[in-house]
């Protein structure tokens, strides 16, 4: 292990306030449905991570998707409309879910939904930053999610457009030491695993080059509205605004006690140095 290695061992282990994103394909079974026993074994992780002093915030898509399961329908909506009925109901489950789980460890948590037009100024982003700020010193766990009800698609600048874009802006504001992006894929590959036997993980990222860009092709599952590049776009913002940022794969919660370990976990983007 060389002595950038171990500072960055380090610096995970002592990341005292975490974002942790998690996807809709990560969150659910092929069905739509939520799949209970990762989401139990997601709580229980963060909750333990909270008990050993953490702070920490879940960005949680889902709302669609568990909208799409719990309603019975056989594929995601398309229409504007239709998405936005679907995510008000998967929505209501999903929190629903989180809090009798959570609540379970003796943690209690909060809902933030949020579209750009909650932050597009300085006075309104203060006001969303006070309020994270104010429940995490409560030990509250906030739990955010695009307002999918109320964003319009079609209406420029009105949302987010995915959930890891809004995952490092929920960053900034919660001014943490750290996001972790949870996925179906174990880190950035040199070209798509999924397809080339000969694929390399990188373990960490210096810069976001062209050539990092060019490694993220590609879609997400047919559950989510993400993929490694809208990853990528992310984690260069929050690693331009100081936040170290790791992808991994959260089939196996559990294997954020090994990143905070110093283990070689997922792909991590190091922060710009100020």
């Amino acid at each position: 292990m060389t002595l950038d290695e171990k500072g960055k061992e380090k610096k995970n282990m002592e990341a005292k306030r975490v974002v942790v994103k998690v996807g809709t394909s990560t969150l659910t079974h092929e069905s739509g449905r939520l799949n209970l026993r990762r989401v139990e074994q997601l709580v229980k992780v963060l909750s333990d991570l909270s008990n050993s002093g953490k702070e920490i915030v879940l960005v949680s898509s889902g709302a669609i998707g568990v909208g799409v399961g719990k309603l019975g329908l056989k594929q995601r909506p398309t229409e504007t409309r239709d998405k936005q009925a679907v995510a008000a109901v998967g929505q209501c489950e999903l929190m629903f879910i989180y809090d009798k789980l959570f609540g379970e460890y003796n943690h209690n948590v909060a809902q933030i939904l949020l579209t750009k037009y909650a932050i597009d100024t300085d006075f309104k982003k203060q006001h969303v930053i006070n309020t994270m700020e104010t429940l995490l010193k409560m030990g509250i766990i906030p739990i955010v999610n695009e307002n999918d009800t109320c964003a319009i698609d079609e209406l420029e600048g009105e949302n987010f457009g995915d959930n890891d874009s809004l995952s490092a802006i929920v960053a900034e504001i919660a001014g943490a030491d750290l996001l972790i992006m949870l996925t179906d894929i174990d880190g950035l590959y040199t070209s798509n695993p999924r397809n080339d036997p000969d694929a390399e993980k990188l373990d960490i990222v210096e810069n976001i080059t062209d050539e990092i860009r060019t490694m993220a092709g590609g879609s997400g599952s047919n559950r989510g509205t993400g993929g490694m590049i809208t990853k990528i776009v992310a984690a260069e913002y929050a690693t331009s605004l100081g936040i170290d940022c790791c992808i991994m794969n959260g089939e196996n919660p559990k294997r954020l006690y090994d990143l905070f370990d110093g283990k070689k976990i997922g792909t991590v983007f190091k922060a710009k140095k100020a």
